[in-house]
């Protein structure tokens, strides 16, 4: 019989999952490293399954990954192969693939209405509305994911080559920045050439850190940030709505410079985005019947 549901949060700078029993009941959770399904699938798939035999081994169960079955949430779910992809290539006795915006809804919301936005080293947005689902964001750094971690870091070291070649006037944050690689511009350029989402993302708290000190450079990242994170929630509200919850990594820290209208509604989620993977993880379990 199966008795066990796996719920996965699978993000760009870790891994992270918990598994339950059939009264929802989290016996065990596991972490992994980063699970970029666009820019490195099989590091991801990797680490994916080495968060579920984590999360087993805390809860003290001794049991091969096809007797339970796992809903995984990641970005990238929804962008051409990538999560068809993965869930083919998973080894549990039955999975789903979603986007990481819907564990993150439904971690955050329960069953309730609301909109969310998740910002970490990557960005997406949700909103259920009289019980239907819209999800917007989420297509990644290159040409999305506004206000993410991976942006922000992207925006600062664009910002300290445009400092040294003297287009716009150097900052505290730019030079540290550029003290980062030695004051070599090149040696900037061949990172950012070989960087994934999570390795500009380890800037963001840099950023954070000097807008709260003044920093012009950082200040105006970080408006930026939060006028995009603005537009994504305008995108998914609707009059009556009374409810936005931010969440991830660098959603905490974005909440003093959104705009007024959107500070005033914002809540305290009710769980995270494994507590969401973890709750339809159940779905699927009491949907499988805990066949053999």
């Amino acid at each position: 019989m199966t008795e066990f549901a796996i719920g996965i949060d699978g993000g760009g700078t870790g891994c992270r999952a918990a598994v339950t029993d059939r009264r929802g009941t989290i016996l065990g959770t596991g972490k992994a490293g980063a699970a970029n399904i666009m820019s490195d699938t099989a590091t991801a798939l990797a680490n994916i399954v080495a968060s579920a035999r984590a999360a087993l081994e805390s809860a003290g169960l001794s049991i091969p990954l096809d007797h339970a079955v796992a809903v995984l949430g990641v970005a990238g779910a929804n962008v051409g192969p990538y999560g068809a992809r993965i869930q083919e290539a998973l080894p549990f006795k039955a999975s789903r693939v979603v986007t990481d915006s819907l564990i993150t809804l439904c971690g955050a919301l329960g069953d309730a209405d609301g909109v969310v936005g998740a910002v970490g080293t990557g960005s997406v947005y949700g909103a259920r509305r009289d019980g239907m689902v819209r999800e917007i964001g989420g297509w990644g750094a290159i040409v999305g994911d506004q206000a993410s971690g991976a942006r922000l870091g992207r925006d600062l070291l664009e910002a300290a080559l445009l400092a040294h070649d003297g287009v716009h006037p150097a900052a505290p944050l730019t030079e540290r920045a550029m003290a980062e690689f030695g004051g070599d511009p090149e040696r900037v350029v061949e990172f950012a050439h070989t960087a994934k989402p999570k390795d500009f993302g380890r800037f963001a708290p840099l950023v954070f850190e000097a807008a709260g000190s003044g920093d012009a450079v950082a200040v105006a990242i970080v408006k930026a940030g939060a006028q995009a994170i603005d537009a994504s929630l305008d995108a998914l509200l609707w009059p009556e709505c009374r409810t936005i919850c931010l969440l991830g990594g660098l959603g905490p820290l974005y909440r003093p410079w959104l705009s007024a209208d959107h500070r005033t509604l914002l809540v305290e989620p009710k769980g995270d985005a494994l507590q969401g993977a973890a709750a339809l993880a159940l779905e699927l379990l009491n949907a499988d019947g805990g066949g053999a």
